[in-house]
């Protein structure tokens, strides 16, 4: 072994390799005016995205320009502070809306495509259109996935997929819902996969691609990653823990072909 010294890198160099806060000085034994402050913006834009207001109508319309339509529903949580306080409400949709759902029903195609507000309304608002777009096109690609329904919802958790799934009775329900705002990421957006959605499923049985957002997960690779995972999940029949994202190793197998006992 070499006796040389390993050359000492400052930890200012962090700086060039994360957004989180490192190396940010001191005055005294507390912070720097200008780091302080730039905490308590991120900290007032993690609130606000909260707290913002769901454009369900925009989205919606949105969504026409895509060529979709949408049917809007709304959870059991009458409000937004009534959301907060109580997640089990998000999870389960209100008695109007799932006497709408059970009468749209006809032809439910292989995939139901929810989009919900979640802990970031700004997410969804920022980032679902433009994710859809290049979602559509890699669906549509090759061995096409069977588009069903799509819906929006209000006061929505993740598992508000689950009952909006079973009911359109959809084989799989992909689930684009706004993340837990973080400090440096107040609109990301989350996408959760589960194949045969039915209330009272885990988080063990879907599958994840989170951190969609500028400065993040960017939507041609989401879209190709969530692709991925619609065909394979649709191939193998699972999602969850027996479905490992493997999206840049191999090509996904055709949808129906039977998994090898």
């Amino acid at each position: 072994m070499s006796d040389e010294p390993v050359p000492a890198r400052p930890i200012v160099d962090l700086k060039s390799f994360t957004p989180a806060r490192v190396a940010l000085g001191r005055s005294g034994a507390s912070l720097p005016t200008k780091p302080l402050l730039d905490f308590t913006l991120a900290h007032a834009r993690a609130r606000d995205a909260v707290h913002a207001a769901f454009d369900a109508p925009g989205l919606i319309a949105g969504l026409r320009a895509l060529g979709l339509g949408a049917t809007e529903v709304h959870s059991r949580a009458a409000d937004r502070a009534d959301y907060l306080r109580r997640p089990d409400l998000g999870r389960q949709l209100d008695a109007a809306s799932a006497a709408t759902l059970e009468k749209t029903v006809a032809a439910p195609g292989q995939l139901a495509i929810v989009i919900g507000d979640g802990l970031s309304a700004a997410a969804v608002h920022a980032h679902a259109a433009g994710l859809l777009q290049r979602l559509l096109q890699r669906l549509g690609e090759g061995d096409a996935v069977a588009l069903g329904h799509v819906v929006v919802a209000s006061g929505a958790r993740v598992a508000l997929g689950d009952e909006i799934g079973a009911i359109l009775g959809a084989r799989m329900v992909l689930m684009l819902i706004g993340e837990r705002p973080g400090l440096s990421a107040p609109d990301s957006l989350g996408a959760y996969l589960t194949f045969a959605p039915k209330p009272g499923l885990t988080d063990a049985e879907r599958n994840c691609v989170s951190n969609i957002h500028k400065a993040g997960l960017g939507y041609d690779e989401a879209a190709f990653k969530i692709a991925w995972l619609v065909r394979e999940g649709l191939a193998r029949q699972v999602t969850g823990v027996a479905l490992k994202d493997e999206s840049a190793d191999r090509a996904p197998r055709r949808i129906g072909t039977a998994v090898p006992e």
